[in-house]
């Protein structure tokens, strides 16, 4: 029987990860410097995934500066993204039927229940396992197990929903049901050890998800 859902963050929740590129792209551009998008692509979702973002602009750039102007940008980029579809939908099922509901993330409790807080989303969640709560990031399953041990459950009693390869590795590394819905930013990552796989979260009911999975 399925009794809690866990919910990445970003790109799942809220598209944090177009914003992030395109904002480095904006310093690149103000600056007529080249911008290898592809390379940034790659980097999301992988934690053990490492590059300097300003080695276009030389060895002795003022990476400081050009990381305020990125922030700039990013924060600006950020604020106009919206909740993405189908997330309300299935928090506010869940809630009705009585399911627990978490997040994991590899990112920190600031950023994520700060967000959440912003979009009026934080109080649907019962618990939030985010960076440094666990022993290791994803891909490893400790962010996911630390969520099943403070519910008392089983990973087969609960759904996570992830948009990047790294977190649904996790997931299925905790033997959670996973469902995969990748974004603009991970549409190319592979998928293979999901149980399902969505373009949105708007394709998908509760009832669909518990008949499946439960």
């Amino acid at each position: 029987m399925i009794r809690a859902l866990v919910f990445d963050f970003d790109g799942l929740i809220l598209d944090t990860e177009t914003p992030l590129i395109d904002a480095y792209g904006d310093v690149h551009a103000a600056h007529g410097r080249p911008f290898d998008r592809s390379e940034f692509l790659r980097a999301v979702g992988h934690s053990d995934y490492a590059f300097n973002p300003w080695r276009a602009f030389g060895p002795h750039a003022d990476e400081t500066a050009l990381e305020a102007q990125r922030h700039g940008h990013n924060h600006a980029r950020t604020l106009a993204q919206p909740v993405l579809p189908g997330v309300a939908n299935l928090l506010d099922a869940a809630r009705a039927a009585g399911l627990r509901l978490a997040v994991a993330s590899n990112s920190s409790h600031d950023h994520v229940e700060g967000h959440l807080r912003r979009l009026g989303l934080h109080a649907a969640f019962e618990f939030f396992a985010c960076r440094g709560d666990a022993p290791s990031p994803k891909p490893e399953p400790d962010l996911y197990n630390y969520v099943l041990n403070q519910f008392g459950l089983r990973g087969p009693e609960a759904i996570a929903f992830e948009d990047s390869h790294t977190g649904s590795l996790a997931a299925h590394r905790a033997q959670l049901h996973t469902v995969a819905c990748p974004g603009p930013s991970t549409a190319h990552h592979d998928f293979a050890h999901a149980g399902l796989r969505v373009a949105s979260l708007a394709d998908v009911t509760l009832e669909e998800l518990v008949a499946r999975f439960g």
